[in-house]
């Protein structure tokens, strides 16, 4: 079980990102799980907030880690009536675990996350939580984070995502594979509607303002581009080499930084 200190300072893996001299992104390199960008609570869409709070955890203001009520609810329907896990209890699992598909190992697993849920939510303010949930949350595509789901599929820095585009990425949480607006069109349309009628149960949205982002069109920018994966494979057979050229020198993918 982790520390306060590893708590405190959790260790997430990050891609090493290769911008040109004019400032543009020629491509991400990252290990496993490792295609992510950090950003901060203060950079996040407050409508990517809303639409967090109101699909995954609405009672997430009020709990410490654990919501009693949804545990209760969810023991009571076994599970068909949704699950328990708050926002604080996933990010336990994002950071420190991988589920279990042996029952009883979940099961241990499980009170382990609670315990840390408990620790997170007495070390970190609940807007230091949903940043660290959202840099290391999966999004559809194997993009983990906020900020390169924002930029992959909407070509943009999360602080700019309007109503539609926030309940979209927020939609995949539920089933990244099913809810990918890229593979599954329909799915992905139905599912951000809705992520934005739970943003008005839950009076982040108005009837009105609702309506109106329902009625625009469901499009995505995708960025996962050609350009990526050829600058991806030219790098590779440039590490391979092990050239004289300079920037087969620098191109080291790293788990922290930005060339």
């Amino acid at each position: 079980m982790p520390s306060i200190q590893q708590l405190e300072n959790p260790t997430i893996v990050l891609a090493t990102e290769v911008f040109g001299d004019d400032g543009t992104l020629l491509g991400r390199y990252y290990k496993e799980k490792g295609n992510r960008s950090n950003v901060q609570y203060k950079d996040i869409s407050r409508h990517v907030i809303d639409a967090l709070v109101a699909t995954e955890d609405e009672r997430f203001y009020n709990h410490s880690g654990i919501d009693g009520r949804a545990l209760a609810r969810a023991i009571f329907f076994l599970g068909k009536e949704g699950g328990a896990s708050t926002i604080t209890q996933q990010l336990a699992l994002n950071m420190f675990d991988e589920r279990s598909d042996n029952i009883l190992m979940r099961a241990l697993q499980k009170l382990k996350e609670n315990i840390i849920a408990v620790k997170l939510e007495r070390n970190f303010t609940k807007q230091e939580i949903l940043a660290l949930y959202l840099n290391t949350v999966a999004f559809s595509d194997n993009v983990y984070g906020i900020r390169n789901a924002a930029r992959t599929f909407f070509s943009k820095e999360p602080d700019r995502l309007t109503i539609p585009e926030a309940a979209t990425l927020i939609g995949m949480l539920k089933a990244t594979g099913t809810y990918n607006p890229r593979t599954n069109y329909k799915a992905a349309f139905a599912r951000r509607n809705t992520v934005i009628n739970q943003m008005v149960r839950n009076k982040y949205l108005s009837a009105e303002e609702a309506e109106k982002a329902q009625e625009r069109a469901h499009q995505t920018q995708l960025q996962k581009t050609e350009r990526e994966q050829r600058h991806r494979s030219l790098f590779s057979r440039c590490y391979k080499r092990r050239s004289q050229e300079m920037v087969c020198q620098s191109y080291q993918p790293s788990n922290q930084g930005t060339i």
